[in-house]
């Protein structure tokens, strides 16, 4: 395991999990962003996240896997810096930016590791991950190449109820504008059954970040499971976005 420096200057550590092919490198970095549990207990007793579909997948195809804890959750502790705030009046685009910077803070605690090609690195996130992923796109300090995206948003279920959202158009505004200052080519994934960002939902998202400028290709794919939200790890999951992804990443990296 690989320890991160927090970006606040708290003194806390952030724990990776650094996976890597059987080969001698260097690899190509793919950097697997958690999603964030509503339940603040459940935000505490989180381990290091695994994702084993997607990193099994991309060890297979020569990638070496780093997979961070953020600020706030399991060992890494202390106070949860990417909520935002009440319903009533979210900022969901600083709570992006909290995450995008232990994003890059994992990035670059690995940067000295020879066995790793950091000129290729590519961000994965999953929901309040993908967020930060894609709040990342946007920040000059960003040293990643390129930026694939499962269901990003925040604020969804809201009261535990499905396709009830938070604020939908301060969200829409947010993405906007993360897409100013974008760079980097970008995938977003979300399946029609998604209960936290329907479809309507992600396509006023993608049309507020390709107009502020941001590059962006976004997949909506067919319904996965019993909640499409969970895509990169449901079980027919790899069957759909798999091809999408190899296409993206053949094509950018």
């Amino acid at each position: 395991m690989i320890e991160a420096d927090a970006p606040d200057q708290s003194g806390r550590k952030l724990p990776i999990r650094l996976l890597l092919p059987d080969d001698d490198g260097p690899f190509p970095l793919a950097v697997i962003n958690h999603g964030s549990p509503a339940n603040a207990a459940d935000r505490q007793t989180m381990k290091l996240p695994e994702y084993r579909r997607l990193s099994d997948w991309l060890l297979e195809r020569g990638y070496a896997v780093a997979l961070p804890l953020r600020r706030g959750y399991g060992e890494a502790g202390g106070k949860w810096n990417e909520g935002y705030g009440s319903c009533d009046d979210p900022d969901f685009y600083k709570a992006g930016r909290e995450t995008a910077k232990d994003i890059q803070a994992a990035i670059s605690a690995l940067s000295a590791d020879r066995k790793l090609d950091m000129e290729s690195v590519v961000v994965f996130g999953q929901s309040a991950g993908a967020w930060g992923t894609v709040a990342l796109s946007s920040d000059p300090a960003s040293t990643a190449y390129a930026y694939v995206a499962f269901a990003p948003g925040r604020g969804g279920h809201q009261g535990g109820e499905a396709k009830s959202n938070c604020r939908p158009d301060t969200l829409v505004e947010a993405a906007g504008r993360y897409g100013k200052t974008a760079k980097g080519p970008m995938l977003w994934l979300y399946s029609e059954n998604d209960t936290y960002f329907a479809p309507p939902l992600a396509e006023r998202m993608r049309d507020a970040f390709r107009t502020a400028g941001g590059k962006l290709e976004m997949k909506l794919l067919p319904p996965s499971g019993k909640d499409g939200h969970y895509l990169s790890t449901n079980k027919d999951g790899e069957a759909l976005w798999g091809p999408v992804v190899e296409a993206f990443l053949d094509e950018h990296m």
